[in-house]
């Protein structure tokens, strides 16, 4: 499968295996729950990882930062995503990096979007009920508050993950989100 929601946290699975450090076992705890509930589009469950502190930033990409700013408009965020099918997507993930406060990772992202949503950005697709590939390389910092709840999430996407603009095939295409992925594999 072109995208496979699971190894979005295989890597910080491991790296939990063999962290000594409560502080840091604690921020990735909170990582994977928070990784395995966007795959399976649960918001309450994301939300349950997230600070009532929080403020999120999308930088790179685009000049204009349209991420949310506090808990309320980070659950709408989610709310959207899972309404319009978003949530078909792997973050390839090769690099964690941890301290006690913060973490940083990186990786390959794809994302199965929905021809509609890609219409709405203003694409030209030829047929809205398909999935069209996004695809980028992504940097992801993330903040804890002292609660090891998810206080900031910042997003760096390299480039126009939409310029090779293609339909994907039924069989790239990840199943819909599920609660199976909120339980450890």
């Amino acid at each position: 499968m072109l995208i496979d929601p699971t190894i979005t946290w295989r890597l910080a699975e491991t790296r939990l295996a063999a962290e000594p450090d409560p502080r840091r076992r604690g921020i990735l705890t909170t990582m994977i729950a928070h990784m395995r509930a966007e795959a399976a589009a649960d918001v309450d469950a994301i939300m349950a990882t997230v600070s009532p502190h929080a403020s999120y930033r999308n930088l790179g990409a685009s000049p204009v930062d349209r991420a949310p700013k506090n808990p309320a408009e980070i659950r709408a965020f989610y709310q959207r995503l899972a309404d319009g099918d978003c949530y078909r997507q792997a973050l390839d993930v090769d690099t964690i990096t941890l301290d006690i406060d913060t973490a940083f990772i990186q990786g390959h992202m794809r994302m199965a979007y929905p021809g509609r949503i890609v219409a709405a950005m203003g694409r030209k697709v030829d047929d809205p009920d398909a999935h069209y590939l996004y695809e980028s390389r992504m940097a992801i910092f993330w903040a804890f508050d002292a609660d090891g709840l998810v206080s900031a999430e910042d997003t760096y996407p390299t480039g126009d993950g939409l310029a090779g603009l293609r339909k994907l095939a039924a069989d790239e295409i990840p199943p819909a989100p599920s609660a199976v992925y909120l339980t450890a594999s």
